[in-house]
């Protein structure tokens, strides 16, 4: 007879930053009741995934068992923990479970895609706890750059286990509950079988700093300033959203916000009471009618996307207002790995229009969300757990995290996505490895990474293509020549001969040779037309495109 176990399976977060989603399970083997935390995205980029929308977690796994999962538990309201229900939450039908923040948040997920935003349930703070099949399940209040962030106490048969979420120990957040460590400690009194850890920070050796810290250095910059200042930053961090509204009103300034998400974000914040003392902002059509030495403007785009308010303004204006020289914009955030060519790019084009630009390279003016590798191990000694599973982080990440672990004694191991553990005994042991992946959100379709969408998009980027056309009469001989159209392909090649007729010819001669039997199939007059094609392109421009053949029969 199978035994019970305790088991984790992460099936994004671990291994990257980003697109969170974690199984925990308790039972026989192959019967356990599951839960689910969190369920989010990641962001593409133009070099691996060209025109995609969104990644989101492949849940195949989780799919095919959804009728032995019992919940799933939101731990904060960022985007790669809470992005994805909209679009996956569909496939799953379970309760959902947040506290009142993170659930209005998902509920606007949920509702856009629409999903059933009542079965979203507003959960209390620990020590109030959630049933769900063999688990319970409470909100353990703690400090991140997003108000009511939390971890998660899982009381489970095998013990206890804490789910710590993103963290960082802060005791004066500026929005938010600071961090409570007797509250923590109370939790692990009687023991934490395991504790499931954010390693994002864990190469930094230098102790984490209050968000409070940056405040003073916000306001003496902004005093500073002459012309216009526009500052951007997480427009889920309404904190420093609220400190940098305060700078510029100290500094008598008028204070606009511009860029949806952040506007959302800080309505959601009033509509649940999380912040009560949000200074009051203008519009942007009467931000057009107010001095620039007297206005400051709060924007999107603090890691360069395209369409947010800070690469529009660098391009030009928006919404009717434009920064010149004499102005300055303040990066009041950390660029993400990644994102560093947009961000660069939103500042060269300031720059060209004589505006200062400020960065967090001093540190004066951004801190992270994340616990550095010293308050890492002071939760360690806090939490004095059993064992530790690091989690939310690149490979290099959780290697580092499990290495500091076991150099203090407590038993520890890399679980990358797809590797599931049994928690039940006395270290964490990988006992299976799951298919693990990505699901692309490809203008409203969500495709496989494996469908080959993506695939056949980055080889046309990089290729180039052309598209060859045959047209055949009943006899199965060609009627005129086959033409040709290219697409990102030199228009020249080595010849001196436009490319297209070079195409044209030699496939024209290649048809000519053609055998009857290569004529009237058509996989093997497609293979030589492809060939064919391929061959003159790379004779002509050193290049091998994808090549669509299209052959017309008359009949």
């Amino acid at each position: 007879m199978k035994t019970e176990r305790l088991i984790y399976l992460p099936l994004g977060g671990s291994g990257e930053v980003g697109m969170n989603a974690y199984v925990y399970g308790w039972g026989r083997e192959g019967e356990e009741r599951l839960i689910l935390v969190d369920l989010g995205v990641t962001f593409p980029d133009m070099d691996g995934t060209p025109g995609v929308d969104l990644i989101l977690p492949d849940i195949t796994w989780l799919k095919e068992r959804a009728d032995r999962l019992e919940a799933i538990f939101l731990t904060h309201g960022h985007e790669d923990h809470i992005g994805a229900l909209g679009h996956l939450w569909k496939e799953l039908r379970v309760p959902m479970h947040a506290r009142i923040f993170t659930a209005a948040l998902s509920r606007r997920k949920l509702e856009e895609q629409g999903g059933d935003s009542s079965a979203l349930n507003v959960a209390d703070v620990w020590p109030a706890q959630v049933e769900a099949g063999p688990f319970r399940v409470g909100f353990l209040p703690v400090s991140h750059s997003i108000p009511e962030s939390s971890a998660l106490v899982i009381d489970t048969p095998a013990g206890r286990v804490v789910h710590t979420g993103d963290f960082k120990l802060d005791g004066s957040p500026v929005v938010g509950e600071a961090f409570d460590p007797e509250l923590w400690r109370s939790v692990a009194k009687d023991g934490i079988k395991a504790l499931v850890c954010d390693s994002t920070n864990i190469h930094n050796t230098h102790p984490g700093r209050s968000e409070a810290t940056v405040g003073p250095n916000i306001r003496e910059l902004v005093a500073g300033a002459g012309g216009m200042v526009v500052a951007t930053t997480f427009a889920s961090n309404v904190a420093r959203v609220k400190t940098l509204a305060e700078a510029g009103i100290a500094a008598g300034r008028s204070v606009c916000l511009l860029g949806r998400a952040m506007q959302r974000m800080v309505a959601v914040s009033r509509e649940t009471g999380v912040v009560d003392d949000l200074p009051n902002f203008i519009t942007a059509e009467e931000a057009t009618d107010v001095p620039r030495e007297s206005l400051m403007l709060i924007v999107t785009g603090s890691q360069g996307e395209r369409r947010a308010a800070s690469a529009q303004l660098s391009r030009g204006k928006y919404l009717g207002l434009k920064m010149a020289e004499g102005d300055m914009f303040l990066f009041s955030s950390k660029t993400i790995p990644g994102n560093e060519a947009g961000v660069i790019q939103i500042m060269n084009n300031f720059s060209e229009l004589g505006v200062d630009v400020v960065d967090d390279s001093s540190g004066d003016y951004h801190v992270s969300g994340h616990a550095n590798r010293p308050d890492l191990e002071a939760m360690h000694d806090l939490m004095r757990p059993s064992m530790l599973v690091p989690m939310h982080g690149e490979h290099r990440m959780l290697r580092r995290h499990a290495e500091v672990a076991s150099a203090k004694g407590i038993p520890s191991v890399v679980a990358v996505n797809g590797t599931m553990l049994s928690l039940s005994g006395d270290a964490p042991e990988v006992i299976d490895h799951v298919e693990t992946g990505r699901t692309y959100l490809d203008g409203s379709v969500l495709v496989g990474a494996l469908d080959g969408v993506v695939r056949g998009r980055m080889r046309m980027a990089l290729n180039g293509l052309v598209v060859l056309t045959v047209l055949l009469d009943e006899n199965d001989a060609p009627l005129g020549d086959p033409w040709a159209e290219i697409m990102g392909l030199a228009e020249t090649g080595r010849s001196g001969a436009p490319l297209v007729e070079r195409i044209e010819e030699q496939t024209a001669a290649a048809l000519g040779r053609a055998e009857n039997k290569t004529i009237v199939d058509d996989d093997k007059l497609d293979e030589l037309l492809r060939r064919s094609v391929r061959q003159v392109c790379a004779e002509e421009i050193g290049r091998k495109p994808e090549v669509i053949v299209v052959v017309s029969r008359l009949t």
